[in-house]
């Protein structure tokens, strides 16, 4: 139901906001550290958590955090499955992170636990962990020789060769729609100079009072003419840093030609040089200020909080640091590959999709494209009260994430 007279705000849902509930794993079990090397000679990281007999296994896993205590690992372990936490080669930090690359850490994952002698593995993507599993499943499914050869910056990918092991299952937690997606939702488009980030168009400021911006916790309400244009301007500050991040590409990639018949010492320098740079104000989705737009439970503000000027300025936000081929293949709405709009064609096995009614990451409308998208025969959506993490909206009330549990238990026992 949506709260459009809400005075109250978001409060930033951090990590510690998906870990479970020391209470729920008051019996025994056991937890044990697997190191993996992945195809491309790469190291990663997983955790099983088990009670000992299962042939059936929950992966849960992030492009960019290890989340060992994820709070549906206790739901596994109640339904008598085994769960795997796992963590990408680059844990909690993603500023080289290639989606192309992360495949090899799932695919990783996935060779242990068949080795392991798990007769079924059903994938859990949370948040941003969707978009990932998503991209996997695509690639595991495909014909090796249709697989993607090369990442958006142009470097080969290797998946005809690559062993990639198909799941049995996926289930899909708050999933938005993928990082570049959602990136480019929330990229404030008023920044009129990339190297200066308080420069602002005021035509397309989201923040100004003119445009229908009003301080938290009241709601804005922006006009339905700025909002079209907002959403253009969007797009085209992607296809500007998209455009800028393949220069650099391109300008690495020539001076290694060159050194090929002699260079210079110039060209060995551009040849070696990695570079990086800064996006700024990446907090400005309008559905997260106006909850009349998309309308669900949600209280106004954004993941970050319900100060937009601290989490659009300041220095911890999504894609604030990165390299040329870390945007082009995660952060790009334009150019990555892991989004669920070109992945959920792919998802066949049975699925289930589990949102949040007062998410203000994952909206009505992106969960309904998602679960559109899906062609599975057998596939559920559930829709429970809480937060991005399934925290309860409202003081007394049960948990989101107990009742995502419940769900969860029970399409794993009816369908595995």
């Amino acid at each position: 139901m949506a709260n459009p007279n809400n005075k109250k705000v978001a409060v930033t849902a951090g990590l510690r906001g998906a870990s479970w509930s020391a209470q729920r794993m008051l019996e025994p079990y056991r937890s044990t550290p697997h190191p993996l090397l992945t195809e491309d000679g790469q190291g990663a990281l997983g955790m099983l958590f088990s009670r000992g007999g299962e042939r059936k296994v929950l992966f849960i896993m992030h492009p960019r955090e290890l989340v060992l205590t994820h709070y549906l690992v206790p739901d596994a372990l109640d339904a008598g499955w085994a769960c795997w936490v796992q963590g990408a080669r680059s844990i909690g930090n993603d500023l080289r992170l290639e989606h192309e690359f992360a495949l090899y850490d799932v695919a990783a994952g996935m060779r242990h636990l068949r080795a392991q002698g798990f007769e079924t593995i059903v994938l859990l993507g949370n948040s941003g962990g969707a978009g990932l599993f998503a991209f996997y499943n695509q690639q595991a499914l495909c014909a090796p020789a249709q697989r993607i050869s090369h990442t958006p910056a142009g470097r080969p990918t290797r998946f005809a060769s690559a062993d990639l092991p198909a799941a049995d299952g996926i289930a899909l937690v708050s999933p938005h729609p993928g990082q570049g997606i959602l990136l480019m939702n929330a990229l404030d488009p008023s920044v009129t100079d990339e190297l200066d980030p308080f420069s602002v168009d005021p035509r397309l400021d989201p923040f100004s009072a003119a445009n229908g911006f009003c301080a938290p916790p009241d709601s804005s309400r922006y006009s339905a003419e700025f909002i079209e244009r907002y959403r253009a301007a969007q797009r085209q500050r992607v296809a500007r840093i998209d455009t800028f991040a393949r220069h650099l590409v391109e300008q690495r990639q020539a001076a290694r030609e060159r050194l090929k018949n002699g260079g210079s010492r110039q060209d060995k320098a551009v040849a070696s040089h990695g570079p990086i740079f800064q996006v700024w104000r990446t907090d400005a989705d309008l559905r997260c200020w106006d909850t009349s737009l998309d309308p669900s439970d949600r209280y106004v503000g954004s993941l970050w909080g319900s100060d937009p000027f601290i989490s659009n300025l300041g220095s911890v936000s999504f894609a604030r640091t990165v390299t040329p081929e870390s945007w082009l293949s995660t952060w790009s709405g334009l150019s990555s590959n892991a989004s669920l709009a070109k992945c959920a064609g792919a998802m066949e096995q049975p699925l289930l999709l589990i949102e949040y009614s007062g998410d203000n990451c994952v909206f009505p409308g992106d969960a309904d494209a998602i679960y559109d998208a899906i062609p599975a025969s057998s596939k559920e959506r559930q829709r429970v009260r809480g937060n991005h993490h399934g925290q309860a909206l409202e003081e007394g009330e049960t948990s989101g994430q107990i009742l995502a549990g419940r769900h969860l238990q029970r399409w794993l026992q009816d369908h595995f």
